[in-house]
């Protein structure tokens, strides 16, 4: 990549490269699921129960040596979202969002609003790891959705 379009894709707003794959996984499948992506080479480095309004457990998996992550999210009750996507999804499993990592998630929420896309959150909230998170509905952008849950990701650990 050209370092003029490298320099364009950080300023606009902001992104920097995909910071983790969620995947959902079924009440009771994490630690298989874990063990599955480590028989891959995949090294589990954080696991966490998210409560609020998310009610899941999460594992990160670091792909290689690299900054990408595979995040599994198990629902803790039948309100998490996870649970009523797995619902959704025939009791499946499967992508739950793609996430995106930003310098500054206040500075890409009001970008992004600005832009009218449809965010999900009113304002930047605390994710897991000590991040900062916030995130945009799949049928953002009525003239172009995404068709995916997108969340945005400020990991102030890495700056």
């Amino acid at each position: 990549m050209s370092e003029n379009i490298q320099q364009e894709m950080t300023q606009v707003p902001g992104f920097l490269f995909v910071d983790h794959v969620a995947v959902a996984v079924k009440q009771g499948e994490l630690d298989a699921q874990v063990k599955a992506y480590e028989l891959l080479g995949f090294k589990e480095v954080h696991r966490e129960e998210v409560l609020g309004g998310d009610q899941v457990r999460e594992s990160l998996l670091r792909v290689g040596a690299g900054p990408n992550l595979i995040q599994l999210l198990e629902p803790l009750s039948p309100a998490s979202p996870v649970q009523k996507m797995i619902d959704k999804n025939g009791g499946r499993g499967g992508l739950a969002h793609v996430a995106f990592r930003v310098r500054s998630a206040q500075t890409a929420y009001d970008y992004m609003k600005d832009a009218g896309f449809q965010l999900i959150d009113k304002a930047p909230r605390k994710g897991s790891r000590g991040t900062t998170v916030f995130f945009v509905h799949p049928k953002s952008r009525a003239e172009n959705p995404f068709g995916f849950l997108i969340e945005v990701v400020e990991d102030p650990a890495t700056e």
